[in-house]
């Protein structure tokens, strides 16, 4: 393979680690097997990450800040409050791609290891998004858009609850379990709970 330049180079081995980690698991992947399928030898590897589980660490952060991003980019479209927080409803990264394949090795890792730096890793994932989406939801309280029956914290992790539900049962092929005959989704029930007839 090609030489790339250091950025690039990691770019891509994350790239194939979300693939390989999809396949065989944060805990089945060996370096070897992430080495072959970036068609790279394992020191290659290690000159970009000390070991898999700092690449594993490397690969949710990225998608934590990509993620995040996306949501910004996507709320940067209106100011209204319930508006944005509709398209935040919407916008389930575990449903899109490069988030289609990395949130299932994200998810798998929650169950599948007990890895101390992993699992703070995960942790500070799901809290960087948490505290986005229940910013969101307090702006929407603020306005007046949102009921504050319950705290912005407690909504926030609802619907990060539910978002990790509908991605887990997606990414399983149940193609029916999001919606019902009339085309009522899911997306639509929260977003009817939350705004009423505020939605969009």
């Amino acid at each position: 393979m090609a030489r790339l330049p250091a950025n690039q180079r990691r770019a891509q081995l994350l790239d194939t680690a979300a693939e390989v980690f999809a396949v065989r698991g944060y805990s089945g992947a060996t370096t070897a097997e992430l080495a072959e399928a970036a068609g790279v030898s394992e020191p290659i590897i290690y000159r970009h990450f000390k070991s898999k589980k700092d690449l594993f660490i490397a690969l949710v952060e990225q998608t934590g800040q990509e993620t995040i991003q996306a949501w910004q980019a996507e709320l940067a479209q209106t100011t209204d409050p319930a508006d944005r927080l509709a398209r935040l409803i919407r916008a389930n990264p575990m449903l899109v791609d490069p988030g289609r394949v990395r949130y299932r090795v994200i998810v798998a890792a929650m169950t599948e290891t007990n890895e101390p730096e992993v699992r703070a890793a995960l942790t500070d994932h799901l809290g960087k998004l948490h505290a986005f989406i229940a910013g969101q939801v307090q702006r929407a309280q603020d306005a007046g858009v949102v009921s504050k029956r319950f705290s912005a914290e407690l909504t926030g992790w609802v619907l990060v609850q539910v978002a990790i539900g509908f991605g887990a049962l997606t990414a399983l092929g149940l193609t029916s379990h999001g919606h019902d005959q009339g085309g009522i989704t899911v997306d639509d029930v929260i977003t009817a709970v939350m705004l009423g007839n505020k939605k969009n």
